[in-house]
Parts: structure tokens; C-alpha cells; sequence
């Protein structure tokens, strides 16, 4: 047991973090321009998007995700959205994914929200089912990439999807669901928001995106069903929408409703093609203006990963053009997301009025001082944590402080 003569992170902190130290003036980087939305403000526009680490265990948050959220919230960013969690164990894209389908999550999950908060800085979740592309081993953990079988914890015979169609040879077969199932599901995404809710998240997003169960629907590339999940874009909303009303029905009234999407299926290399009877990006702002009907403030806006074998014209801010379409389509804030590197880009998306919020993911895991590099490189003082404050001091040629 620690001794109770240790403070606590909390106790310790710096409720400022990452925040500017100064008055903002006309002169401030927009970046580090604090953000509100209902009853929650961003200290700065720098959000760390969801990454899976596949490092749980039957859904439980352990050390390693304290380690590795406390180390970003640290650094300062406006808001972490924890890793993608599964609303049900066969939605998990990895065995190892975390989740959020049983009460029994809720306390080790609000042990890293609660660290995050102390630092100053919003705690999001991603809630997510993978539909289609669960039951898949990560790229570093036994056996790699590839559908894991149930005698090292998976779920092969489990898998389901819009339709009995595989995303390719290397994925499990797919069950269809019923109406019924799907119904279900709907409850789990609804249960799972309230729980994140009683871990004290106070950003919640739902997952649409990158061919997991909601992209499943939205794609006519991937739902290929006859009934009224299918078919139209109507049809092909109607499951997606269904979820994200059952969420905004439980999820409190005063705190922010994200959901990611993919804006195309990128059947074609340019993001703003069309590709009318699977995935584009004249759907995907239909479909906006439906989430902003049932009460989403924000966007998400990512793309892809729904179809195998295509060729992404991956380069820096190559979706940024998706958020601004999607932005000013749907008249709806958005966050652009995909190799932001530079703080000026960053910064310049957020002048050029392309986005509100700027997703930094694997810069951040190169990096998790990410936004204090944007701070000195954009030349601004902002606060940092008071364990570490001494290495922002200006050096003077004779120390006068403690070491």
C-alpha cells in the first residue's frame, strides 16, 4: 500500500496546465485559444484522439494505461479521448481492446479519467464495436495480424456485420444481423455511455468510422442488405442513427456528443470524389446534418479503411480537405484529423477556418510533448505541470532555485 504521506498526483498539479500563462490578445495562436462547448471548455484546440494499445485484458484498464494517459495529460493538450471501447466483448477489434459492457469497468476506467482531469485537461472515451473487422490480433501481439482463433481468446464464430460479406480472406466469416440483434446493440452503445458517464467522461464520441460496425451500415461498399437497414442512404443511416439517439437520450444534456466518421471509402484517390452507391463525402454530410438533427456538437472527421486493397494518397493534412467540406457542408464544428505534424499546419487549418479542433495522434506517441513543442515553436508560454515547471524557467547564469 502507498504511504499516505505521498501527495497525489492530483493534490500535486497544476489545475492550469497547459493553459497560457498571459492575457489572450489578438496575437494568440488560435491553437492555444481555449474552446467551449456546452459545460466543457478546452484549455487549448490539441486533442489526442483514440489510439488502441491492445493491452487489455478481458476490457480492463491496467498500469500501462494509466502510464500512458497520465504521461500525455501531463504535457497539456485540450482534451485525450481514450482508445477505442468495445460496448459489447464481440465488438472488440483485438482480444486485447478495452470495453465498456459491464459495471465492473467503470472503477479502473475512472481511475485514469480522474488522473487526466487533474492535470487540467478533458477526458473523452471513444465507444466503438467493430462489427465486420473484430476478433483480430494486433500487429505486435502473438500470431500478429490475423482473425484469432478461441483457443488464444477469440471470438472466429462471432463476427457479425450488415451482411455475411468478410472484409477479406484474412478476417473472419460474418453472421448478418437481425433486426432484433440489432436492436440489442443499440441498448449496449446506450448502457455503455451511461457507465462512461458514471466514470466521470466528460466528452463522449462515437465511433462511425474506419469500416467497424456503424461505417458498416453507413457503406453501401459493405451493407448490402434488402430490408430497411439497406439499400437507400436513408436505409443505410437508419441503423447509425438509431445508435447515436439511443446515446444522446442517456448521455447528459450538458455535455458535448462527438461522433468520427470516415467522409469516403476512397473508392476513388481524390477525397472529394463520388461514389454514390458506397461511400462519399456528399453522403457523409447528409448524414451530419441528420447527427446534428439529434443533438451532435462535433465532428470527427477521419476517412477509409472500409474496403481492402485500396491506395490512400496518405501525405500530410491530406484530410483536412474532408473537415472543412464537412465543417461548412453541415454548418457543424470539426476536428481534422491525419499526419498534423507541423504546429504551424496546425495552426493555419484553424486560421484558414477548415476545422475547430486539431487531432494529433501518432506525433503524440513520438512525441508526448506535443503541445509544449507547438507552444514554443508558435511562441507562447502556457503553464506547465508544477513537477516539471523547472524545465521551462529561463536558464540564468547563476542558479538561484532548489534543484
Amino acid at each position: 500500500m502507498a504511504s499516505s504521506t505521498v501527495p497525489s498526483i492530483a493534490a500535486n498539479a497544476n489545475p492550469a496546465l497547459g493553459s497560457l500563462s498571459g492575457p489572450i490578445t489578438n496575437a494568440t495562436p488560435k491553437l492555444f485559444t481555449p474552446i467551449t462547448t456546452k459545460s466543457v471548455t478546452l484549455q487549448n484546440r490539441i486533442v489526442v484522439p483514440p489510439m488502441c494499445m491492445y493491452s487489455a485484458v478481458d476490457g480492463f484498464i491496467n498500469d500501462f494505461h494509466v502510464a500512458h494517459y497520465g504521461a500525455l495529460a501531463l504535457r497539456g493538450p485540450g482534451m485525450i479521448i481514450i482508445e477505442a471501447t468495445g460496448v459489447e466483448d464481440r465488438g472488440r477489434i483485438s482480444p486485447n481492446d478495452l470495453g465498456l459492457w459491464k459495471d465492473e469497468q467503470i472503477p479502473q476506467l475512472k481511475r485514469v479519467v480522474d488522473l487526466i482531469k487533474s492535470q487540467g485537461v478533458v477526458a473523452s472515451i471513444q465507444l466503438a464495436h467493430a462489427g465486420r473487422k473484430a476478433n483480430m490480433g494486433s500487429g505486435w501481439c502473438k500470431g500478429g495480424y490475423h482473425n484469432v482463433s478461441e483457443q488464444d481468446g477469440g471470438w472466429p464464430n462471432n463476427v457479425v456485420g450488415p451482411s455475411d460479406l468478410a472484409f477479406d480472406e484474412h478476417h473472419a466469416d460474418v453472421h448478418a444481423l437481425t433486426v432484433p440483434e440489432l436492436q440489442a446493440i443499440v441498448q449496449k452503445w446506450a448502457d455503455a455511455a451511461i457507465r462512461a458517464d458514471k466514470a466521470g467522461i466528460e466528452v463522449l464520441e462515437i465511433h462511425s468510422a474506419h469500416g467497424y460496425l456503424l461505417h458498416n451500415f453507413l457503406s453501401g461498399n459493405s451493407n448490402k442488405r434488402t430490408d430497411q437497414y439497406g439499400g437507400s442512404l436513408e436505409n443505410r443511416l437508419r441503423f447509425p442513427l438509431e445508435v447515436v439517439q439511443a446515446v444522446r437520450n442517456v448521455w447528459p444534456s450538458e455535455k458535448p456528443l462527438w461522433v468520427r466518421f470516415s467522409a469516403t471509402d476512397f473508392k476513388n484517390t481524390d477525397p472529394l470524389a463520388s461514389d454514390v452507391d458506397g461511400w462519399d463525402i456528399h453522403q457523409a454530410i447528409e448524414y451530419t446534418k441528420a447527427l446534428k438533427e439529434i443533438g451532435v456538437d462535433v465532428i470527427d472527421v477521419s476517412s477509409g479503411a472500409n474496403l481492402p486493397n485500396i491506395s490512400y494518397p496518405a501525405k500530410p493534412l491530406y484530410q483536412v480537405p474532408l473537415a472543412n467540406a464537412v465543417k461548412h457542408g453541415a454548418n457543424i464544428p470539426t476536428g481534422a484529423v491525419g499526419i498534423i505534424i507541423e504546429p504551424k499546419d496546425a495552426e493555419s487549418i484553424l486560421e484558414k477556418d477548415e476545422a475547430d479542433y486539431i487531432l494529433v495522434g501518432r506525433e503524440h506517441l513520438r512525441n508526448p510533448a506535443w503541445t509544449q513543442r507547438a507552444a514554443s515553436e508558435l511562441a507562447v508560454n502556457v503553464q506547465w505541470a508544477n513537477q516539471y515547471g523547472r524545465a521551462n524557467r529561463e536558464r540564468f547564469p547563476t542558479r538561484t532555485h532548489r534543484l
